[in-house]
């Protein structure tokens, strides 16, 4: 009995593992996504779209594991919450992935020479480098277990989503010429990616709040008196 659970605490170790690389590699796919964008680089955007098989594999390796791992054990208390929390992260990874192919996506849509603005530039480039460093943050989080760092991310997101507005803004003010208002429409679009992938990492956090404490919240409404439940 002894040596089966070490085994089972050894496989879960290893499956925490594969998805915390998976928020890796979407780390990866965004700079890609964001290069592209800066520098209007089609080709590096269609890396983009073609390795988003990398992370769709890895999703269905920590999937099928966990529930190879259900079929032979019976995990409580916090094993149990370990394990409904890698299944969401790998989610929440899958779901960035398909954001940065989004992003690249609209690469070739906006034209190889497209007009640009600085100032709508340089918010996405900003909000790009803040949602990096908020999955990064969420992955430092959960391996280290750490609830104040999880919490934190909640700030981080605000700014994110104050981005995103100024860029709406901007997009709407920026004048008549038609090929510079398309471009703008497009980076509106960029923006929303840009915003999801944000609030999937806040996601993570609250992955890390639950495996620790047991409750779970959304960490945006911080309620004072958070529910338990129904699966710990």
């Amino acid at each position: 009995m002894q040596e089966t659970r070490h085994q089972f605490r050894e496989t879960l170790k290893e499956l925490e593992q594969q998805t915390l690389g998976g928020l890796e590699m979407v780390i990866g796919q965004l700079d890609r996504a964001l290069e592209a964008i800066s520098y209007q680089d089609v080709e590096l955007a269609g890396m983009v779209v073609a390795d988003d098989d990398r992370i769709d594999g890895r999703y269905l390796e920590v999937h099928q594991g966990v529930l190879s791992l259900l079929a032979r054990q019976a995990p409580v208390a916090g094993d149990l919450r370990i394990v409904a929390a890698l299944l969401h992260i790998i989610r929440c990874v899958e779901r960035m992935g398909d954001q940065c192919v989004n992003i690249a996506k609209l690469v070739p849509l906006s034209g190889y020479e497209a007009p640009k603005d600085k100032e709508i530039l340089d918010a996405i480039e900003e909000m790009g480098q803040r949602a990096r460093s908020q999955v990064s943050q969420a992955k430092q989080a959960f391996s280290t277990r750490n609830v104040d760092l999880a919490q934190d991310l909640v700030n981080q997101d605000a700014e994110i989503n104050r981005l995103n507005r100024a860029i709406f803004r901007r997009a709407v003010e920026i004048g008549d010429d038609p090929d510079v208002r398309e471009w703008a429409m497009f980076m509106i679009l960029v923006a929303r990616c840009l915003e999801r992938v944000g609030d999937n990492a806040v996601d993570v956090a609250e992955q890390t709040v639950f495996v620790v404490t047991g409750l779970f919240r959304e960490l945006e409404d911080a309620p004072s008196s958070p529910q338990a439940p129904s699966a710990a």
